[in-house]
């Protein structure tokens, strides 16, 4: 069997290195690969695209890094859309490296996190039909496809994550950082449909500046800025009870550090390092128990 300890892996964003246009400076990859080696993680989410090469297996070998799929923004609500197409395309890089999470996220369709539409019922059909769609594409390849509540897209709070586990039989990625801050407790929702979860984001939030985001006093962006992210431990979510829940259920699945950073400029000394390194001693030591 393997050990939970050997089931932690590390996110790029963690790192600052993020899809959204204008988000802040960017890391090459060669030092992020070298730091998430450093720190002794297991595996690696692709990251946005065009961080790792087309063909990213000997790169990764060359870090002791597995590749494990990836943070996938879609536009999944709007009918005549066909997601399908896209992600087939990014499943034949899925069975190159052995991959096998496909992290599948709603976008709204306008940049950046820190506005959404109200989505309507139509969109909610169409929505659902194709998270069901997708899973089923990505089982026949043997992905598990997974739903990542995010701020700032159309599943974001409480009962945006109550309709997909009502309307669909998609998995879930348990994103502790972005559920807290979209109003829904991670502890609860573990709590509630632990055979759901099938993937874990493992961020610590200050919840002082995620009840800011949720009041409209500051925009998600603006909140990651002010470090609303924290290192794994000292912040808000009970880790504790999270890995509890997941255990008693017989939880396999990856704990993903994934705490989303803004650079502004190239970091002097070791720079997000030490915050991930922080965590992963943390969440290492917890997994441990």
């Amino acid at each position: 069997m393997t050990r939970a300890t050997d089931r932690i892996a590390g996110a790029p964003i963690s790192w600052g290195v993020c899809e959204v246009p204008g988000w802040g400076h960017q890391l090459a990859p060669a030092r992020v690969l070298a730091e998430m080696q450093e720190v002794g993680l297991a595996a690696t989410e692709f990251g946005p695209e065009g961080f790792l090469p087309e063909d990213p297996v000997e790169v990764l070998a060359r870090h002791d890094l597995q590749a494990i799929g990836g943070f996938t923004p879609l536009l999944l609500h709007v009918p005549g859309h066909d997601p399908v197409p896209e992600v087939e395309k990014l499943l034949e890089t899925y069975a190159a490296t052995g991959s096998d999470t496909l992290v599948l996220s709603a976008i709204s369709g306008l940049d950046g996190y820190d506005t959404r539409p109200v989505l309507d019922e139509a969109g909610w059909r169409t929505l659902l039909g194709n998270l069901d769609r997708l899973a089923a594409v990505a089982a026949e390849r043997d992905v598990r496809a997974v739903l990542h509540p995010h701020v700032g897209t159309m599943v974001e709070n409480t009962d945006d994550v109550q309709r997909v586990l009502d309307g669909s039989s998609i998995a879930l990625c348990l994103d502790t950082g972005h559920l807290l801050i979209g109003g829904t407790d991670p502890v609860a929702l573990t709590r509630q449909a632990p055979e759901r979860i099938a993937h874990t984001h493992v961020k610590d939030v200050d919840l002082g500046l995620a009840k800011q985001v949720q009041g409209g006093r500051l925009t998600y962006t603006e909140a990651v800025r002010a470090g609303m992210y924290r290192p794994v431990g000292h912040g808000d979510v009970d880790f504790g009870a999270i890995i509890d829940h997941l255990r008693a259920h017989g939880y396999g699945g990856w704990y993903v550090l994934e705490q989303d950073t803004i650079l502004v400029e190239e970091p002097v000394g070791e720079g997000p390092l030490t915050d991930v390194r922080t965590s992963v001693d943390a969440l290492r030591a917890m997994l441990a128990r």
